[in-house]
Parts: structure tokens; sequence; C-alpha cells
């Protein structure tokens, strides 16, 4: 009766433990939810707040994409709704902006309980440079990479066109968005300095393989296979990533490389080894009333 006893407080400790680990994956996956839903309704906040102002958010950006046109150059629709996914794009693309800083937040907060008291520290400084990054990215796209890139392409046109409010757009919101993703690449870099993950000399060791990537990114986003666009908006990316490499060795001027976690990961390999050892050598009950030692 007593064995019995015993293998029943057995199972049930093993049970209650497995109950306790599945509702610790629940409590993360709740956690995660109510962050991407506060970010979903900050974004939402956003494209109310654009929209209400949709007008002069709309006639700015298609003046800038006039600008960039020959004189007296139409943008034209071809099919309905045209105008309204035009707005649509706008105001979305005005929310997320607004939104950014709210929703690196909640990343933020996501994260930050994985992490030691010391780089709890970082929100500040992550926070400055991410929303730098997004406005600057913006900022880049706007003034400087879509203009030069329409007039580089438009130096080959050899007749008069027909241009498209929403390819025009489409070609305007992708370099806007590469450009807030890549403007992004110091904070990332900075983060992960700080939590000692990458070095300045690791960074600059695979500076061939980025050059490799941004190249590839390029064509990715870019609307047309012109060696020359492709150049254009892959430079930046390689520029960025030369910043972050200064931002490493700033941010960690010893650069002896990435701190070696090894020991610590593999002395919670051993202690869990050990434990399951343990767990394997305890005795239970046979059929018979003799001891049975479970080997795995």
């Amino acid at each position: 009766m007593s064995r019995t006893s015993a293998r029943t407080s057995r199972q049930n400790h093993e049970t209650d433990a497995e109950t306790s680990g599945m509702m610790g994956i629940l409590e993360h996956l709740e956690e995660l939810r109510t962050r991407l839903i506060r970010a979903c309704l900050a974004i939402g906040a956003g494209m109310t707040l654009a929209f209400f102002n949709i007008d002069r958010l709309a006639i700015f950006v298609r003046d800038s994409m006039l600008a960039t046109l020959p004189p007296r150059t139409p943008l034209i629709t071809t099919k309905p709704g045209e105008g309204f996914a035009f707005s649509f794009d706008i105001s979305l693309i005005a929310g997320v902006v607004l939104a950014a800083p709210f929703v690196l937040f909640q990343v933020w907060r996501f994260v930050a309980p994985g992490l030691y008291s010391r780089e709890k520290r970082l929100i500040l400084p992550f926070m400055a440079m991410a929303t730098l990054g997004t406005v600057g990215g913006v900022l880049f796209a706007h003034f400087l990479l879509f203009p030069s890139t329409m007039r580089f392409l438009l130096s080959f046109d050899l007749v008069p066109a027909m241009w498209r409010l929403e390819d025009t757009f489409a070609f305007y919101r992708n370099s806007l968005l590469a450009m807030v993703v890549v403007f992004q690449l110091p904070t990332l870099v900075f983060f992960l300095a700080r939590m000692r993950l990458v070095s300045a000399r690791w960074l600059w060791t695979h500076f061939k393989h980025a050059v490799l990537v941004s190249f590839v990114a390029a064509a990715l986003f870019t609307s047309s296979s012109d060696p020359g666009n492709q150049a254009l908006m892959a430079v930046p990316m390689i520029a960025l990533y030369l910043v972050s490499i200064v931002v490493a060795w700033l941010v960690r001027p010893s650069d002896d490389g990435v701190e070696d976690r090894g020991p610590g990961l593999r002395l919670v390999v051993s202690a869990t080894m050990l434990d399951q050892a343990l767990r394997a050598g305890r005795p239970s009950a046979g059929r018979s009333g003799r001891r049975v030692f479970l080997i795995r």
C-alpha cells in the first residue's frame, strides 16, 4: 500500500510539473496576444488620426510623385477603387509611423522579463534610436531615394509615358518601407552588442556577406531589374552596416569578439541530464514485489 501511494504521489508530482510548464507557455502566449492587440490598436488609432487628414497627406504624396515626373505629366487611374486604395495605403503607412514608438515599446515589454537588470536599462537608448531610425528612413526615402531613383529611370524613357497612380505609389511605398527597415539596423546592432551577442570584429568579418545580402534585398524591393536602380538602394544599406560596425565598437570598445556563453549553457545541460539520471534511477514497484530500476 505504501509503495502504491509513493508511486501515485510521484506521478501526481510529475503531472503537476508538466501542468506548471504548460501554464508557463500559456502565460507567454497570453502575454504575446496582449502585446499584439495593443500594437494593433495603436496602429488603428494612428490610421484613424491620419484618415481625418487624408486630403492633406494624399495631396502631399501626390505632389511629391508629380515633382519627379516630367512637366505636365499626369497620374492616371485605370480601375475603380484605385483612388480609395491610394488613400487607405497612405493612412496605413502614416498609422504605422505614428504608432512605431508604442509598438516598439510593446516588443520591449514582451522580451524584458527574460533580460538582466543591466540589459533592461537599454530601454531609453533603444527607443530613441528606433524612433530616429524610423523618421530617418522615411525622410531618406522621400527626399533622396525616391526622387533620385525616378530621375534615373526617366533618363531612359525615349517616348512619352502614361504613369499610373497605383504603380508609381507602389514604388514609392516599397522604397519607404524598405528604408524604414534598413534604418533600424544600427538600433538592432546596438542592442545585440550591449548584450555581447555580436561585436565590431564579427560584423567586419562578415562585411562581404552583408554586401551580398544588401544587393539581394535591393533586387527584391525595387520594381525593376536594372543594376543601377538596385545599387541606389543597396548603397544606403551598406553604409548603414558600416555605421552599425562603428556603433558596435563604441558600445563595446574592447572588441574582443562575442562572449562565450558555452560554459553556462553546458552547466545547464549537465544539471538537466543529472536530474533525469536521478529520476531514472529511482526504484519503482513491480508486480512481483521486487524492486525494478528504470533504465532509459
